[in-house]
């Protein structure tokens, strides 16, 4: 499954909406996600798993590209 993460770059401010970022994670369950990023330093906001129609529209993104984690 694909799971998209929202997340800011600096765990250390206060999150705002302007400076959230998106990434893209195969994995089977949202813990998964967890697990592969824990060694980054980002704070995550949302993981959102993808499919169906949701899947195809954020494959259209130009931004759209999967993470080797």
């Amino acid at each position: 499954m694909i799971f998209k993460v929202l997340y800011q770059e600096n765990p250390e401010e206060v999150a705002l909406r302007e400076h959230t970022k998106a990434l893209y994670v195969e994995a089977d369950t949202v813990r998964d996600v967890r697990q592969k990023l824990k060694g980054r330093n980002i704070l995550i906001e949302f993981i959102q798993p993808l499919t169906g129609k949701f899947l195809e529209f954020e494959q259209q993104n130009e931004i759209f590209k999967l993470e080797n984690v």
